[in-house]
């Protein structure tokens, strides 16, 4: 469409040119070809690496995934992506981590030195996946619906329409962790309150949850008791629970009541009531189930 709108030849050939550099640049690694020392060395590494520490290799030999076990079981991968340098320069590496991973690396390093730098990063993330893992056994995750390793939040179920969302610090994770409770003010106020007044007694010698339980002074839901139903009701609006994969965040404040609703829905009902009124971001208005 440019060239064709060209009026002239020499705005014709700029274009071209312009057109030709976007589209060499795009596929400027495609075309480089690897010398033999590329894949020689790469072949070599993975043999003195181990290939039963390598989950996939891709036809090209550009891109290799490397799988490792924790000390607890739990399974991880890191993927390399190889340009042709290699091993001049290191390959970029990608890892399912909370916190960012960055590789050490000399010319003269191999594979094994990522995987082990890779091992040691897992090491030093034990405490932080111990404490989720014991939260997504325990307990009922409302979301992240199917957390990944690097995911630092959990929204935890307390009761019916009542839960928390804890941003826990990968780096502390035994340390309090930033609370937001969702629920209507008066389930939800009293538990502010606890933690307010309990935040002193936390104790980093026993577990994130264990902490939880004993300043809130409450039993988390159980998954061996109870089923995710018996306190996640669908939104009041749209009669789902989950709307682009999040769960409804506002309770009606009235206890006889007690509806949730998604913002989202929530947000568009108000504004379609002439009884509604806004005060900078904030929209009241009735409630859609019982008009309170």
């Amino acid at each position: 469409q440019r060239l064709h709108s060209c009026p002239d030849l020499v705005s014709f050939m700029v274009e071209l040119k312009t057109v030709l550099e976007i589209a060499l640049k795009n596929t400027q690694d495609l075309h480089i070809p690897r010398p033999p020392e590329y894949y020689s060395c790469l072949v070599r590494d993975l043999e003195i690496l181990g290939w039963n520490r390598v989950a996939y290799v891709d036809t090209g030999l550009t891109t290799v995934k490397l799988k490792a076990e924790d000390f607890c079981g739990r399974q991880h991968l890191i993927t390399l992506k190889f340009n042709a340098k290699y091993p001049t320069e290191p390959p970029d590496c990608l890892v399912d981590f909370p916190v960012p991973f960055a590789v050490s690396w000399m010319p003269q390093n191999s594979l094994i030195d990522i995987y082990n730098q890779f091992l040691a990063a897992l090491e030093s993330l034990k405490e932080f996946w111990d404490a989720l893992d014991e939260i997504d056994g325990k307990t009922w995750v409302l979301e992240p619906e199917n957390p990944t390793r690097s995911a630092t939040t959990r929204r935890i179920a307390i009761g019916n329409n009542v839960s928390v969302n804890i941003e826990v610090d990968p780096r502390h994770p035994n340390m309090l962790p930033e609370c937001y409770f969702f629920g209507a003010e008066h389930e939800v106020n009293p538990l502010r309150t606890k933690l307010n007044s309990n935040m002193h007694l936390w104790d980093p010698e026993i577990s994130l949850l264990q902490n939880l339980r004993e300043l809130l002074g409450i039993d988390f839901p159980s998954r061996a008791v109870l089923e995710k139903s018996d306190f996640a009701k669908e939104c009041g609006i749209c009669y789902a629970y989950r709307l682009d994969g999040s769960a409804p965040e506002h309770v009606c404040d009235d206890p006889r009541c007690g509806q949730p609703f998604h913002q989202a829905c929530l947000y568009e009902w108000l504004q379609g009531l002439p009884t509604s009124r806004q005060s900078f971001n904030v929209i009241f208005g009735e409630c859609p189930y019982c008009n309170k």
